[in-house]
């Protein structure tokens, strides 16, 4: 399904919008992370996918892959620590933001505590940062959160809570968690009254893009379209934002993508107001099962994204599959479940005879971001067959 959004506007990036996002916050936010040991210190891979694209019938498809960020295995490993650090400043502002993260300062943050509810990799972000800066830190999860991934953010310290409803109510919990011990809610969400945090969760994100920003430039490339993945929004604003500022009234097409049962973007799109999804949330793309959409993070998508689209899940997992055995010639790729939305969009448009409907056509050129790898290991070698191992053995080969 396919939605044109009326709103959008290719006009230059506005003033208002570029308070509070914007190009030089995203590298000063790059900078800050950069100190930390649990990232690469490399940029991710842009791996340019020319089987692929040539099976699409397009000129050029170039992926992101964030499952090469840190042993977090996703992009979320840059959002949640982001926020932690400017956090931290806000309470502490002699402290050097660059050296938080390397620990040196757990003795001020002893009684520093934050909670956040997640779906797992948000969650699991957070806690390495709370851990390796010395803070407390609690994580609420819902019924649909697998056991592994559970013990994959519990690995890092975090005190965990498990509730039996979904991911909003786990958002309340969280909520409700803080107000009563004098915690502070470090989400990647926004609701009404809460969104500096969620503010600088989508900063980080925006390193993401000036990363990709700077490897395009060296190829001498801009893309004709950007496919994101929906959530709450924290990503696509985070990143759509970066560019928009970028490229200003010549920004490329914007798309974002989102489960068909957990299609909050989708349905604000229709109803122009943040709105709640209408379907059951739970998908195997657990960190797009998400109901409510951030309302910070809309105001930066209702006037830029051109198109929201809806996938189901086994265009996922088919998308998971071709990545991982390295489909039309391409180097294989570890490609989780949420973050392979993108490729399995122009899969789908493409076996619909949808492409042209959203401009994309034999010289286009298009961006997608692998946003996580095998972030819940034994899900994703049953889904593909393969482990994350075996495929990084074939990478290099």
């Amino acid at each position: 399904m396919l939605f044109k959004n009326p709103n959008a506007t290719h006009a230059p990036y506005p003033v208002e919008l570029a308070g509070v996002l914007n190009r030089e916050t995203a590298q000063k936010s790059k900078q800050w992370l950069s100190s930390w040991p649990l990232l690469n210190a490399n940029a991710t891979p842009l791996c340019s996918m020319m089987g692929t694209a040539h099976a699409l019938g397009i000129d050029m498809l170039w992926i992101k892959d964030e499952s090469k960020r840190s042993k977090l295995g996703s992009f979320k490993a840059l959002g949640a620590p982001n926020a932690l650090i400017n956090l931290i400043l806000k309470h502490f502002p002699s402290l050097d933001a660059e050296k938080i993260l390397l620990g040196e300062y757990r003795e001020q943050l002893a009684d520093f505590a934050v909670v956040s509810a997640t779906d797992g990799n948000h969650g699991r972000a957070l806690a390495a940062a709370a851990q390796s800066s010395g803070c407390p830190c609690t994580i609420v999860i819902h019924a649909q959160v697998s056991q592994e991934r559970e013990d994959a953010i519990a690995e890092y310290g975090a005190t965990m809570v498990r509730i039996t409803g979904n991911y909003d109510e786990s958002v309340e919990e969280a909520d409700r968690i803080a107000k009563e011990n004098g915690w502070i809610v470090v989400s990647d969400t926004s609701y009404e009254g809460y969104t500096e945090i969620p503010r600088d969760v989508m900063q980080g994100y925006g390193v993401m893009a000036a990363e990709t920003a700077e490897q395009l430039e060296a190829q001498q490339q801009i893309p004709t379209h950007i496919i994101l993945q929906g959530g709450v929004g924290g990503l696509a604003a985070g990143v759509f934002s970066y560019f928009w500022e970028q490229y200003s009234s010549n920004r490329p097409t914007f798309i974002v993508v989102e489960p068909s049962q957990a299609n909050c973007l989708y349905q604000s799109a229709i109803q122009g107001k943040p709105a709640s999804a209408t379907g059951s949330v739970d998908s195997v793309m657990a960190g797009l099962a998400c109901g409510e959409t951030s309302k910070i993070a809309w105001e930066f998508l209702q006037p830029c994204v051109d198109f929201f689209a809806l996938i189901d899940d086994e265009d996922a997992i088919d998308a998971m599959k071709q990545l991982a055995h390295g489909e039309h010639g391409d180097k294989p790729i570890v490609g989780g479940e949420s973050g392979v939305a993108g490729l399995a969009l122009l899969n789908k448009l493409a076996k619909q005879g949808q492409l042209k409907e959203i401009g994309i056509n034999r010289e286009s050129s298009v961006l997608v971001f692998n946003t996580e790898g095998a972030t819940a290991p034994a899900l994703f070698q049953e889904l593909t067959g393969l482990t994350a191992q075996e495929i990084l053995v074939k990478q290099v080969k």
